[in-house]
């Protein structure tokens, strides 16, 4: 166990030099932690204006927002840090992605894992409509694998996806304990 004596007095300095601060082509950091607090703040901002918000409205936002991560009242989470105003944009921590019981849509949701990932976000899936291990392919005549078989499948693209850097890719995998899965 690791007692709060230990950890170095500047971890969250490190923290956001390794994963949040924004860098050049060549790895070198570009951004002070303040630059980046006010980035997040103006995307945020940005985003006010679509949904009706004038310019000032927005700016007021904007104020309030850097203020609040400035002084330590909110902090975002990671991939909103990492990502407001970059290209991918993505801010959520999760998506749930959808895995129907034919090859296309399961293949379908792998690819999906890997291009949310790539981006900087975890993904989330139930597996309750997949057929066990066993029941009959009816295109095929063989039989299904299961949908222990496609976990690991989607296992392993994360596995693959590096997500821009960052950290590691992380999967949230459901299934009902009435499902028949062997």
């Amino acid at each position: 166990m690791i007692s709060s004596n230990s950890i170095p007095p500047d971890i969250s300095q490190e923290v956001l030099k390794k994963r949040c601060l924004l860098k050049n082509s060549q790895g070198e950091i570009i951004e002070t932690p303040n630059q980046m607090y006010l980035r997040v703040a103006d995307n945020i901002a940005k985003t006010e204006t679509q949904y009706g918000a004038t310019n000032q409205e927005a700016s007021s936002v904007q104020g309030v927002f850097y203020k609040l991560t400035l002084d330590g009242k909110f902090l975002p989470n990671s991939p909103t840090l990492m990502n407001a105003g970059k290209p991918e944009g993505l801010l959520s921590a999760c998506f749930v992605l959808p895995v129907e019981d034919n090859i296309p849509d399961i293949f379908e949701a792998v690819k999906n894992t890997a291009l949310v990932q790539k981006a900087g976000d975890g993904t989330g899936f139930t597996f309750d409509k997949l057929r066990p291990t066993g029941n009959m392919v009816s295109s095929s005549g063989g039989e299904t694998s299961g949908p222990i078989s496609f976990w690991k499948v989607i296992s392993e693209t994360t596995n693959a996806i590096q997500q821009g850097a960052h950290r590691r890719g992380a999967n949230m995998g459901m299934m009902s304990v009435e499902h028949p899965y062997s």
